[in-house]
């Protein structure tokens, strides 16, 4: 049996600092959120030590790459001045880059001057835009311009609109549709180095995100890399009645389902957790057996 999760996808690496970065073993992306609000864990993270201890533990467990954000973008939550996204950002790229200068850094924007100022200014790795240029016109010119990788997620509205009443005919085959136009964008653009992203929670019911989950195999006709947001959202906690810090056992089942899915990276809160998941999965994914009958 061929592992589920290669079966479509031809472009398995992307760029990073000069070297290709193979994606075909799926890798684990851990979460630093250094909003006061986020829905998880809003405002953990606001000191010098606990940063360099969140992410002395991220490493120590396996984590391949840091996603670096400072916009909460949970359902209702308020608006950030550019101002103030950016200044939440500066210290803490300086404190990453000076601590850890070999950790692949992504940062969580969807506005085209914070992602300019972070890859000119500080070398940051790649971009991961919720709205996939959607919020701000000028962001895919932005990646073009500067050549680093970009994960382009689907969100239907707004994060202060998105979850009000989420509709669609067939999530599905809509969402094929966005990405298929915004692929088509990004190649005429001359973006080598794209990642998807559908979007789980933002803009779809607990059901459109069981759908898509059922279905993410489909989404690797476009053979690129695809990633995951599952970790410990409300599509879990709501499921099971339960809350956030709660939610690590539903993680794992959710994350386990979108590995056979065909999901190429995960975004997680709990990267040892990830790691393991992928492990086993993949003993599993790899484990031929002749004939059983003899």
């Amino acid at each position: 049996m061929e592992p589920k999760n290669t079966f479509f996808s031809k472009k398995l690496t992307i760029k990073c600092r000069g070297e290709l970065l193979d994606l075909s073993e799926p890798k684990v992306m851990g979460i630093l959120n250094l909003t006061p609000n986020s829905f998880y864990d809003g405002g953990r993270h606001n000191t010098t030590e606990r940063i360099i201890e969140l992410v002395s533990k991220m490493l120590n467990d396996g984590c391949d790459m840091l996603d670096i954000g400072a916009y909460s973008t949970k359902p209702g939550a308020e608006i950030v001045s550019e101002k103030e996204e950016l200044e939440r950002l500066v210290p803490v790229f300086d404190l990453i880059k000076k601590k850890f200068p070999d950790l692949l850094i992504s940062l969580d924007t969807f506005r085209s001057d914070i992602a300019r100022i972070a890859i000119t200014d500080y070398a940051i790795d790649m971009i991961n835009d919720i709205s996939a240029g959607d919020m701000d016109n000028k962001m895919l010119e932005t990646i073009a311009r500067h050549n680093v990788p970009y994960i382009m997620m689907h969100m239907q509205g707004t994060p202060p609109t998105m979850q009000k009443n989420p509709n669609y005919k067939n999530v599905v085959k809509e969402i094929m549709m966005y990405f298929s136009e915004k692929v088509s964008k990004t190649k005429k653009l001359g973006i080598n180095d794209v990642i998807i992203d559908p979007g789980f929670g933002f803009g779809k019911t607990l059901d459109h995100n069981y759908q898509l989950l059922n279905y993410l195999s489909d989404f690797r006709i476009f053979e690129l890399p695809i990633m995951v947001g599952l970790s410990r959202k409300s599509m879990i906690y709501k499921s099971l009645n339960t809350t956030p810090d709660e939610s690590l056992n539903g993680t794992t089942v959710l994350n386990t389902l979108a590995l056979a899915g065909g999901a190429n990276i995960l975004r997680v809160h709990d990267v040892r957790e990830a790691k393991e998941t992928i492990t086993l999965y993949q003993k599993f994914s790899n484990a031929h057996v002749l004939n059983w009958h003899d």
